[in-house]
This record gives C-alpha cells, sequence and structure tokens, in this order.
C-alpha cells in the first residue's frame, strides 16, 4: 500500500477518522470523572508524543534514503564518465567499439531513473544487463591479450560502472520496512482512537476529521520520499543528462 502514496494517504485517513468515531461512541456509552479525565490527558499527551517521534523519526530514514539515491546517481555519472575517457587510452579498435555503447548505456541508466512503467523498467534492466556483459567482456577479452597498466586502469574503471549500477539499484530496494509502517499507523489508530475518546462535546465527532488528516498527510510525505518511482517527488538524473549531452555531443 505505501509503494502508491495517494492509496496510503487515502486508506490511512479512512481508518484514522474511523478510528476517532469509534472513540467517541465508546465515550457515549461512558462518561469520565474528573480523576479519570485526567489520567486520559496524560495518555493523549504521551501517545502524541510518540507518536510525533515515530512520525519525525520515519521521515528522517525516508530523506535519508532520499538522499542515498541522488548521491548513487551523482556517482554514477562519475564512473561512466570517467571509463569513457580512459577508454579513449585503449587501441583504436576497442575504443570505437566501447564508446557508442558506453552512451547507450548512458541513456539506459537515464531511462532507469525516468520510467514509471514496471513492463518498461524490467526492458531496460535486461538491456542494460546484456550491455553490461558486452562491455566488460571486450575489455576483459583486451586485458587477456595485453597486460598493460593503461589496461588495467581501464578495466578497473569498467569495474566501476558496473559497481555504481549495483549500488544505486541496492540503494532504490532500501525502504522503510514495512513492519515499521505497520507499527506507526497502530499508534496512529490509538492516538485516534484517545482523542475521540477525550472530546468533551457529544457533537465533536464531525470536528475529528483534523487529526486524521494532519497525520495522513504527514504519511502521504513519508510514502511519497520513500517511494522512488511512485508520487511527486522523484530523483531527476540530472548529472547522467548532462553527461549524456556531453557525450552526444562530442
Amino acid at each position: 500500500m505505501f509503494t502508491h502514496p495517494a492509496i496510503s494517504f487515502l486508506c490511512t485517513f479512512v481508518l484514522l477518522y474511523a478510528s476517532a468515531q469509534v472513540g467517541s461512541w465508546l465515550r457515549k456509552r461512558r462518561s469520565l470523572d474528573d480523576d479519570q479525565r485526567q489520567d486520559l490527558n496524560v495518555e493523549q499527551a504521551a501517545t502524541l508524543t510518540l507518536l510525533g517521534l515515530i512520525i519525525g523519526f520515519s521521515f528522517s530514514m525516508a530523506v535519508s534514503r532520499y538522499d542515498l539515491r541522488k548521491a548513487r546517481e551523482a556517482e554514477e555519472a562519475n564512473a561512466i564518465g570517467t571509463e569513457y575517457v580512459r577508454v579513449g587510452m585503449m587501441p583504436d579498435s576497442d575504443s570505437r567499439a566501447l564508446r557508442p555503447q558506453l552512451k547507450r548505456y548512458t541513456d539506459l541508466r537515464i531511462r532507469f531513473y525516468q520510467t514509471r512503467d514496471d513492463r518498461e523498467l524490467q526492458q531496460v534492466n535486461d538491456e542494460t544487463a546484456q550491455l553490461q556483459s558486452q562491455m566488460w567482456l571486450a575489455v576483459q577479452a583486451r586485458a587477456q591479450a595485453q597486460q598493460t597498466p593503461v589496461i588495467a586502469l581501464a578495466v578497473a574503471g569498467m569495474n566501476d560502472v558496473l559497481n555504481s549500477q549495483a549500488y544505486t539499484q541496492a540503494a532504490w530496494w532500501n525502504r522503510i520496512p514495512t513492519a515499521a509502517w505497520i507499527f506507526m499507523v497502530a499508534i496512529a489508530v490509538c492516538s485516534n482512537v484517545l482523542i475521540g475518546y477525550g472530546a468533551k462535546s457529544l457533537h465533536a465527532g464531525n470536528l475529528l476529521f483534523a487529526l486524521p488528516v494532519v497525520i495522513s498527510i504527514s504519511f502521504l510525505l513519508i510514502a511519497d520520499i520513500d517511494s522512488p518511482r511512485r508520487g511527486l517527488i522523484h530523483v531527476a538524473p540530472q548529472n547522467l543528462i548532462s553527461l549524456s549531452e556531453s557525450l552526444h555531443g562530442q
């Protein structure tokens, strides 16, 4: 559910608003005296404080993962650009074969960041894996035939290109755990039940939507930042696009 931020917002809002209404219904069935209301106020404050801390911690987790994805994109662009220069020091036959492949590889990496379609993503991943094998076999064959420091440098650069893609994929798989979402929603449900139960007015039921809306918006923001391909906040491959324009302009 939290892979799609808009769906998560709707589901959590309905759940939390229903929780507040349940609390209000329980309050109507049993009134509270002054001592009980004081105890309830303490529980409300403690639960809402805990919920705020957990939301802040989850937001920090999502932002750190977003920043990591941005850093990996810059590392990929740097690795590809460096290898493009190193390939130029290889024999002309290898250079003429590898440089167009690196250009195509750069375009594939841009598509990886920009696509939102699962079928297109699978196609991009398949083409990327195939092209990686071709480029590695090319530098491997040259290294076996001619073991020089320059060739070793090109091989190391190609290894960095392949590793940077793997690190990027790992960063995109690194999401907020589902268990963390479940615990956070459970605490939010308890908070809204307590808010509904502690409402003093008998006609406060229609006013209990404020907290569910605020919490749902917070969940929406966290899910949006944490989701690489859904929602509105994405990692733009600015470095790769700049590199592609530079390579194709040469």
